[in-house]
């Protein structure tokens, strides 16, 4: 088995329910076992800031599956959530982001591992904390010194 991380984010619709809703989902995913699921989080959009606010979590996976056979699991739960992918960083229904997947590290045109801007953002970084405080992101360190350059970053933890 190998531990994954999926990040999960959502904005338009009910994002707190459709993230609950996606948790028990990936509870069912092949081959997969969920073992931990972050708080919800409130977030600013990134870049089109003209949208409603996201709410994320993070999640950690239990797999054996390859990292590309897990994308395309987390793919089909976007899509029974009604996700179209129009532009870069629009309103989704759901968006499930593959972040890690054990040690592996990937380029190839379907997937970047870790994930590519995971690094920069307070609304992955945090709710990875919460469930792997001592997780180390390869190439940049512990999560604890990466989240910190995120200071800045508005988020805020729902009860």
């Amino acid at each position: 088995m190998t531990i994954a991380y999926v990040g999960l984010g959502a904005n338009l619709g009910d994002p707190a329910n459709t993230l609950n809703a996606a948790i028990a989902m990936l509870k069912s995913l092949t081959n997969t076992r969920l073992t931990a699921s972050s708080s919800l989080y409130r977030t600013a959009p990134v870049e089109l800031h003209n949208q409603p606010d996201f709410i994320n979590a993070v999640v950690a996976l239990d797999t054996q599956l390859t990292p590309l056979a897990l994308l395309e699991q987390l793919f089909a739960v976007e899509a029974k959530f009604g996700r179209i992918r129009t532009v870069k960083n629009a309103p989704r229904t759901l968006d499930l982001d593959l972040l890690l997947h054990g040690d592996a590290l990937c380029n190839d045109p379907q997937l970047t591992l870790p994930h590519p801007r995971m690094y920069l953002r307070a609304f992955v970084l945090a709710p990875l904390a919460e469930i792997a405080p001592g997780i180390s992101i390869p190439g940049y360190g512990a999560i604890g010194g990466v989240l910190a350059t995120c200071a800045n970053q508005k988020i805020e933890r729902l009860p």
